[in-house]
């Protein structure tokens, strides 16, 4: 017998709890198909545990900081084992607490990986369940090279699962991804090489961030190697490992190896085809602005998309397409422009809007005017292992509307939501001039700058 629903969300993670806990509260009927832990990459491998490490890179600096203060602080050791469990009784906390709340909600929880039989029904287990609305949201998985000795390095989700600091380890990658993981190993006291593609990490950021962190990243012991292709890995009979690159470049020594290539979407084993709903070459599956799909009553969200792969866009859109369902708002869709995002570097970067580049590209040369600034944030001014702070505002035509917004340094991260406010209303460099800036802080920085 195959039981029906208003509402299936393949996936709860960001995205599916988000759909089904909006629907659940228009008062119908939905339930989650998941074959992992609840919360999805975001809670158990990703942003949460990889804050929780930031977090402890943090305290390790602030540690190494103290004696510049005044304080005469010894520092016996650090347990990196006591760090991942109190580490996994939190997530395993947020994990209880999911299933309490789907269950308080009137939310079905299914067990096991969802697959299509047709438009309307998924297949799990052998047991058969139909909606009237089917989300796609299964998130994307960490990709591995197809090269020999592969196997031997471990990807995000096995860095998340190391009992022991590694000692000297080898991150391959320029995303955001490797130079977090890069950044919090260096400040926990492992050796490491971040090994780049190209010549640069972070493509796709302004310049003045990329260039500033690498500066940053280099200066605190991170040795980094650009335009290298490992083409081959091989394990010693101490696993030790030793990387073959092009070139003919050997890297050797090394007792981890993180992969952090990229991830791609998790649709090859939802048949999607029986439902006919189209992917494209790499997995993802295309969705109109209202993340509609090419099928009427099945829509995606999230990381599948392959649009910003962010959790707090997959819960924005997610919730958007159940107000739009159920809640009649047939307009409600999410804005995918000036979306802010953070990197859990070292130091940290926060951005919303255009790079300069882009803005140049789009606006044309002559309309674009920068202002930026670089200089030593006070916690910094008389510590020994200081960092820079680096700030750059993106503006266009007569009235200088902001239209990007760039920091990197202590506390970007924190400070960037409200710019990112001001960024989403349309506001200009006069309204930043006319606000008060806070002293003393590095953030005033934005709303003073000449």
């Amino acid at each position: 017998m195959t039981k029906h629903y208003d509402l299936i969300a393949i996936g709860a993670g960001s995205g599916g709890l988000s759909a089904a806990e909006r629907a659940a509260l228009y008062g119908k009927k939905a339930a989650v198909i998941e074959v992992g832990r609840i919360g999805g990459t975001c809670v158990n491998v990703g942003c949460v545990p990889k804050k929780v490490m930031w977090n402890a890179a943090g305290i390790a600096g602030a540690l190494r900081d103290a004696t510049d203060y005044g304080f005469d602080v010894l520092v016996n050791d650090f347990d990196w084992e006591q760090l991942i469990n109190s580490r996994e009784r939190y997530i395993q906390n947020i994990n209880d607490w999911y299933g309490g709340y789907l269950k308080d909600s009137g939310i079905d929880l299914i067990p096991g990986y969802g697959r299509f039989v047709d438009a309307h029904t998924l297949e799990v287990d052998g047991q058969r369940y139909s909606a009237d609305h089917i989300v796609v949201s299964p998130g994307g998985a960490p990709l591995i090279p197809a090269i020999p000795g592969a196997e031997y390095g471990i990807d995000s989700n096995g860095f998340f699962a190391l009992r022991e600091q590694p000692k000297r380890v080898a991150v391959v990658g320029g995303g955001y991804i490797a130079v977090e993981l890069a950044g919090l190993l260096n400040a926990l006291g492992s050796e490491v090489d971040l090994l780049l593609r190209r010549q640069h990490f972070l493509g796709h950021f302004d310049a003045m961030l990329r260039e500033t962190l690498m500066e940053e990243m280099v200066n605190h012991g991170v040795n980094i190697l650009p335009n290298i292709n490992v083409e081959k890995v091989v394990k010693g009979d101490d696993d030790r490992l030793t990387l073959h690159c092009s070139g003919g470049h050997t890297l050797a020594g090394f007792d981890t190896l993180i992969w952090a290539i990229g991830r791609a979407p998790q649709t090859a084993n939802l048949n999607l085809g029986a439902a006919g709903v189209a992917c494209d070459p790499h997995g993802y599956i295309p969705t109109d602005e209202y993340q509609n799909t090419n099928v009427p009553g099945i829509y995606a969200v999230g990381d599948v998309t392959g649009r910003v792969q962010l959790t707090p866009v997959a819960i924005a859109a997610a919730r958007r397409l159940a107000d739009r369902l159920f809640g009649g708002q047939p307009e409600r869709k999410l804005d995918y422009e000036n979306i802010p995002t953070v990197v859990f570097s070292h130091p940290p970067i926060g951005t919303v809007g255009l790079s300069e580049e882009e803005a140049r590209a789009q606006y044309g040369a002559e309309s674009v005017k920068v202002y930026q600034t670089r200089f030593t944030p006070m916690y910094h001014a008389f510590t020994r292992h200081g960092s820079k702070t680096a700030m750059k505002l993106v503006c266009v035509g007569v009235q200088e509307k902001v239209v990007g917004v760039h920091i990197i340094g202590n506390g970007a991260d924190e400070m960037l939501q409200g710019f990112a406010v001001a960024v989403k209303m349309g506001a200009t460099k006069r309204d930043f001039d006319n606000t008060v800036a806070l002293h003393p802080t590095s953030a005033e920085e934005l709303v003073t700058m000449r």
